[in-house]
């Protein structure tokens, strides 16, 4: 059994990973999906790296009736994980770079090969992976931890359950500045409704909800135009979204409406939450080959 860890800025995951004894890789070293078994995915929050990969470790241990012996080895990867230094509670520990393991936990849990991946962390990363390679294409710092610090100053709320609930009640019209605003008539693939400008309008008569949707719409909009641009790029008309913010359904509608205009689909894996941690986890796979 491997186990694998992300630490990240603020929640660790954790999943362990059964792999059969016989190891069958492609060009670019990735085990294949039908030779390792996800077994348990948890995830914890904690003050700083050690206590978070400590803690995600004991967790699944515990939770899951995991013997120490049965783990062979433990993958950690993340922010946090240039600052854990020897093995874990005695298991051989070893350190995945975080592009490696989003790459590599992203072409296992889509079953793709040659993908765009759009990681949504507190900041968004894009990376092309394929069976030539895993190649960091580049990012923002818009992403979920934009969502929270924008939410806190504008409408002191701290907490991402109750800026959701806000948002499903708002209404983008008072906030954004759209193309009716400005135009008479469709531009190109854009129809009316389509922004022109986040918080461009920014009305007084905004209320809470509708500021906690332009959040939201400013942030998706933003990461969905850096897939359309990374997918175009590269030939790819299709881009597996992973990380955090995967599960974010008003994001989901923003993306969709991308889709609408750019013919560039986005997909939402099982455990796309998790793919960090399920990369690192088969890379440590191939390190026991």
């Amino acid at each position: 059994m491997l186990i694998g860890i992300d630490i990240g800025s603020t929640t660790t995951k954790a999943v362990s990973l059964e792999n059969s004894a016989a190891i069958c890789t492609d060009t670019a070293g990735i085990p294949a999906a039908a030779d390792s078994r996800l077994i348990k995915k948890i995830k914890t929050k904690a003050a700083d790296a050690v206590t978070s990969a400590t803690g995600a470790l004991g967790k699944i241990i515990v939770e899951n009736n995991i013997k120490m012996p049965d783990i062979q080895r433990i993958m950690i990867t993340g922010a946090g994980a240039t600052k854990i230094e020897g093995n874990l509670f005695g298991i051989p520990t070893e350190k995945v770079s975080e592009i490696t393991a989003i790459g590599t936990g992203g072409m296992f849990i889509s079953g793709r090969e040659n993908i765009i991946i759009i990681n949504i962390g507190t900041g968004t990363s894009v990376i092309e992976a394929s069976k030539n390679g895993i190649i960091h294409l580049g990012g923002s710092g818009v992403g979920g931890g934009t969502i929270l610090g924008l939410a806190k100053k504008m409408l002191s709320l701290s907490d991402f359950k109750d800026i959701m609930a806000l948002a499903v009640s708002g209404s983008i019209e008072p906030v954004n500045l759209l193309l009716e605003d400005i135009m008479s008539e469709d531009i190109g693939f854009l129809n009316k409704k389509s922004t022109a400008a986040n918080f461009g309008k920014m009305l007084d008569t905004a209320r809470h909800e509708d500021i906690a949707l332009g959040i939201i719409n400013l942030v998706f909009e933003v990461i969905g135009m850096l897939a359309v641009f990374a997918a175009k790029s590269r030939g790819i008309n299709r881009v597996v979204v992973t990380g955090s913010g995967s599960h974010n359904p008003l994001g989901k509608v923003v993306l969709a409406e991308i889709t609408r205009m750019h013919a560039v689909t986005f997909e939402y894996p099982e455990c796309a939450e998790y793919t960090t941690a399920i990369g690192a986890a088969l890379r440590g796979i191939l390190r026991g080959a």
